[in-house]
């Protein structure tokens, strides 16, 4: 059992900041409450997380990165989004059930991984029965993902850089790519390779998406050596085509552009030639019109 005293002295994520988030904010501009932008039934995921009912995401704000190329950036980096008590959060998770969502999908959730535990018991408590959606951005402290053992079904983590250069330059963060891969390697201790049912609806394991940034910036090759070394290549990949420049990524030249077809069929061929047997593929036509209307 968690308990929310540890905010009192904060390492729940790699940073590690020791602040007393029950009187101040952390690197993570966050307190003791939970602040969420919007909760909704949604189709944009990939197509084992949608499936045809959609997936019930709950949009965190905040976030323990601070990537200048965010997509998400109202809420990650702006703040956009309002606090609410862990009741109100349970309470927003058996809403989604009750909608007919195949999953609750914890989108940036790292950083109220404390709040999120407890509103996860309350909901058990109450009925809850669909799985539950990890889906972050990989700097996850080991200790913490070991406390979520036997309640999270499905861990989608983004693994954004293998080298620490490129981490601290665009997220500012040295030790992303180490804490990444032991984030991602006990995700695949708990939870295995992905499992889907008939209906090809993922219930149990493990996902990662790879987003392409432009020039191979975050060395897309290495990533998938090292997940076809550490974990295998019948890990489910999504390779994403999705990034456009947005917040401050116009400030990076390397970075003010979209990806080019080459450069993610340079990306796909990788994948396919390593043999990784699962995943998803997409066009290549990044626009804003994917990411939802985060409310100010």
């Amino acid at each position: 059992m968690m308990n929310l005293s540890a905010l009192k002295d904060c390492n729940i994520c790699p940073r590690k900041c020791g602040v007393d988030r029950l009187k101040e904010t952390g690197y993570c501009r966050s307190g003791i409450n939970p602040i969420i932008n919007t909760w909704q039934k949604h189709f944009g995921e990939e197509p084992a997380i949608s499936g045809n009912r959609g997936s019930g995401t709950i949009f965190f704000s905040n976030c323990n990165l601070k990537c200048i190329f965010c997509q998400n950036f109202r809420i990650s980096q702006l703040g956009y989004g309002r606090e609410y008590s862990i009741e109100e959060l349970s309470e927003m998770m058996m809403s989604l059930q009750e909608s007919g969502v195949h999953n609750i999908n914890f989108v940036t959730p790292t950083h109220f991984s404390l709040q999120i535990y407890e509103a996860i018991l309350l909901s058990k408590e109450k009925g809850l029965k669909i799985p539950i959606v990890w889906n972050s951005n990989a700097f996850e402290n080991v200790e913490t993902l070991r406390k979520f053992k036997g309640l999270i079904e499905i861990y989608m983590p983004d693994f954004k850089y293998f080298d620490s250069e490129a981490s601290f330059k665009y997220s500012d963060v040295k030790g992303y790519p180490d804490a990444a891969k032991k984030a991602i390697l006990e995700m695949h201790k708990q939870v295995g390779y992905l499992e889907l049912n008939e209906n090809g609806v993922a219930e149990k394991g493990v996902l990662i998406r790879l987003l392409l940034l432009p020039g191979n910036i975050n060395n897309i090759k290495k990533i998938l050596e090292w997940i076809a070394e550490n974990l295998g290549t019948e890990t489910y990949i999504s390779l994403m085509s999705q990034y456009y420049p947005t917040y401050k990524a116009e400030e990076f030249p390397e970075l003010s552009r979209s990806i080019t077809h080459k450069e993610y069929k340079f990306a796909k061929n990788i994948v396919e030639s390593l043999g990784f047997e699962n995943g998803y593929f997409q066009d290549v036509y990044p626009t804003p019109k994917w990411t939802p209307d985060f409310k100010k």
